[in-house]
């Protein structure tokens, strides 16, 4: 099971498709746009930013459960990611800090292996897209969901440039697997088809190293 990273904009789902297709797997993606809780969270986050995680929390362990009955499989987020997103609501005030425990308590319990059991919920390699803020600032404006518009609501301005400087802190901390990064400025794997090549070459070599095909 491979897992893309990355904050807002970075491109996990459209190098999810792109490395599914590569590697003949089946990808795996977030709930975005087909998510009916994501445009209230925008719109009153202190009131739905809970029940928002649960949401995400709910859905990636379903993604997980699907994804260990394929022989390779690739997701568009770490469901490890969402105690960082959920810790910088609780911070701005988004949520309460009893929340965000409860969260991380609960995640812990449900990730936890059952003691005899086989199942391993951990990815076999963690691959995490960085990107610059002013990278992520006109990727989020380009894909125009109106919801995540800093022209909109100015106020996400600092929602974002926190939450990217956090995500290279959380990278650097990441232990549960074998992990990797891409450089999301110098490679633009989306419109540059020599860029593809090279993020796919980068990552094929790192499989081999892990035996993972």
């Amino acid at each position: 099971m491979i897992v893309l990273a990355g904050t807002i904009g970075a491109g996990k789902t459209s190098l999810t498709k792109l490395l599914s297709k590569h590697l003949h797997s089946k990808g795996y993606y977030e709930s975005v746009d087909d998510n009916e809780i994501l445009p209230l969270f925008y719109k009153d986050p202190k009131k739905y930013a809970f029940l928002l995680q649960i949401y995400f929390l709910n859905t990636r362990l379903n993604n997980i459960e699907k994804a260990h009955n394929e022989k390779l499989s690739v997701m568009d987020r770490s469901i490890y990611e969402d105690s960082l997103l959920f810790r910088l609501n609780a911070d701005m005030k988004r949520a309460t800090s009893t929340e965000a425990d409860i969260y991380d308590s609960l995640l812990q319990n449900m990730m936890e292996e059952i003691p005899g059991s086989t199942d391993q919920k951990n990815p076999d390699l963690l691959i995490h897209i960085n990107i610059s803020f002013d990278t992520m600032l006109k990727r989020i404006k380009k894909r125009g969901r109106s919801f995540e518009q800093v022209d909109t609501d100015p106020e996400l301005y600092n929602y974002y440039r926190d939450l990217n400087q956090r995500y290279k802190d959380w990278y650097d901390k990441y232990d549960y697997s074998p992990k990797m990064q891409i450089d999301g400025d110098k490679y633009d794997f989306i419109e540059n088809e020599d860029d593809l090549q090279k993020v796919l070459e980068l990552i094929d070599k790192k499989i081999a190293e892990l035996h993972l095909k």
